[in-house]
């Protein structure tokens, strides 16, 4: 229900220009990232070192 008010929100009182250019800005930023990540791999300096299972002894 929350989101019906919403959208009726956003039509009579439409977003800027500009807010409507930062959304698919962002969004555009994040689907460059996924296709990158996908096709090109996550780069190792990213990467956490994997951890012994075994707890060290002291």
């Amino acid at each position: 229900m929350i989101w019906l008010l919403r959208m009726k929100r956003w039509v009579q009182h439409p977003p800027s220009p500009a807010r409507i250019r930062l959304v698919f800005g962002v969004v555009a930023v994040c689907v460059v990232l996924v296709l990158i990540e996908r096709y090109v791999g996550w780069p190792d300096w990213l990467s956490v070192n994997e951890r012994s299972r075994r707890l060290p002894k002291f």
